[in-house]
């Protein structure tokens, strides 16, 4: 039996990327979320964090999360939550009033007068 069957918490695996701050080190990190669960996550980045190191993450549709470095593995890590979080509201979408993108470039339906008051050339 491998490490991933001994599991007892259901982790949703997924791509999502995310910001990460590590304790000592200056700025935000881009990582990807690998996988998911209320009480941790998997990333993957060319952050390099330690063991035991505290961290937050910028999760979409939750914010940030607060967690220590459970384990480290090359360019992946685990980190543990302080609080458990609601796994399914990283993949739900993002809301429109959220969506940076401006209302001109997001596809919409257009919005055109009844043909009757079209002008004929």
């Amino acid at each position: 039996m491998s490490e991933s069957d001994n599991r007892q918490v259901a982790r949703d695996s997924l791509f999502l990327m995310a910001n990460m701050r590590v304790d000592g080190l200056d700025g935000e990190h881009r990582i990807k979320v690998r996988n998911l669960s209320a009480g941790g996550m998997m990333g993957e980045g060319p952050v390099r964090v330690m063991r035991g190191a505290i961290v937050e993450v910028d999760i979409r549709n939750v914010g940030w999360v607060e967690g220590s470095v459970a384990w480290v593995q090359e360019s992946r890590f685990g980190v543990a939550f302080r609080e458990d979080i609601d796994p399914k509201l990283a993949r739900a979408p993002v809301s429109i009033a959220e969506d940076p993108t401006p209302r001109f470039v997001r596809n919409h339906e257009a919005h055109f007068s009844p043909s009757e008051n079209l002008r004929k050339i």
